[in-house]
């Protein structure tokens, strides 16, 4: 099927968004039982991490860990921001940068400034959106604000109403850091997300079992394999253990010179999307496939730009002594095995 599809749907009780682009799945994103990211709490500061410059905080929901803290004693309240998900026994990572996202506007309190998507580049536009800032904010308030790119299609009603709404429950939430623990903002569900985040032109699909009837059930199924075709022969092999993802690359039957490069390239190009799909995060070590060295600057251009494309933060280590390839990539996802099983 040509085209973009936004299929919302249940899946074994669970709220779930499907994105298919062309009858592929692009991403998928399922309710689960943790703190979703973007989740504010008023946290109260329980104990320091010696060594790691870091402190545990009591939240409803257990304990957070904040990284990075100075001058914070035992026992004081103040207001965090769930980053993603916690690997098993360990605490909920938050920060105290809190942000505030929707559709078309992202407010940053105690980080003043009044900033426009660089992809939006009318400048005639441009001046209306700033205009559209100019007559919601107050020119004294401690709030910047970011116009995301899918203001570019919005509607301007639409867009000044979203602004109005985000910087008023910024202003509620941010004036109320005093008190006890207390769950003050719940991260979005999938359906919400997915009408945050898939702007691009799509249709919208809400009946019962679309899940089954757009082919999302069928690609959830090949999710479950560890293999990963990459065309004429070559596969990758994508394996999640405790302490880290592995990543194994082969030719298969080419025996071609250029069969390690060409493997490797498909692997730079897919994997952004199948760690996503499959919201695989942390270390990750890329056991490539045999190709000169010459080659790694053409692999390393062409992993950078698809990861340029991909939302979830992902940091390119480096090559190791072995010749292996290293990420760090954050764990905005839980696991999708973990959703289907």
């Amino acid at each position: 099927m040509k085209g973009s599809q936004i299929i919302l749907d249940h899946l074994n009780g669970r709220e779930a968004a499907a994105l298919m682009v062309d009858g592929r799945l692009e991403d998928v994103l399922i309710e689960n039982d943790a703190p979703n990211p973007g989740t504010i709490y008023r946290a109260i500061a329980d104990r320091p991490v010696k060594g790691q410059g870091g402190m545990f905080l009591k939240s409803p929901d257990g304990m957070v860990f904040l990284r990075q803290v100075k001058g914070l004693a035992p026992g004081q309240p103040l207001l965090v921001q769930v980053t993603g998900y916690a690997e098993d026994g360990k605490a909920i990572p938050v920060t105290q940068k809190v942000l505030f996202k929707s559709r078309y506007a992202i407010v940053t309190p105690g980080a003043p400034g009044r900033n426009i998507s660089r992809s939006i580049k009318d400048d005639d536009l441009r001046d209306m959106l700033l205009g559209i800032v100019n007559e919601v904010m107050d020119d004294d308030e401690d709030m910047g604000l970011i116009l995301r790119s899918s203001c570019a299609t919005g509607e301007v009603g639409e867009i000044a109403e979203d602004i109005d709404a985000m910087l008023s429950l910024a202003r509620q939430v941010m004036a109320d850091a005093e008190g006890p623990a207390e769950l003050l903002v719940e991260g979005d569900t999938p359906h919400t997300e997915a009408w945050r985040e898939w702007t691009d032109t799509a249709e919208i699909v809400t009946r019962e079992d679309s899940f089954d009837t757009h082919g999302v059930l069928d690609a959830l199924e090949d999710l479950k394999s560890i293999r990963v075709p990459l065309g004429s022969g070559a596969s990758m092999f994508i394996e999640p253990t405790r302490a880290l993802v592995a990543v194994d690359v082969n030719t298969g039957g080419d025996t071609s010179p250029a069969a390690g490069l060409k493997a490797n390239m498909a692997t730079a190009r897919s994997l952004p999307r199948q760690l996503r799909l499959r919201g695989l995060g942390g270390q990750i070590t890329l056991d490539l496939a045999p190709m000169p060295k010459k080659d790694r600057r053409a692999f390393e251009s062409t992993l950078r730009t698809s990861l340029r494309a991909d939302q979830i933060d992902t940091t390119m280590v480096g090559w190791t002594p072995l010749g292996h390839y290293e990420l760090q990539r954050k764990r905005s996802r839980l696991p999708i095995l973990d959703a289907l099983s």
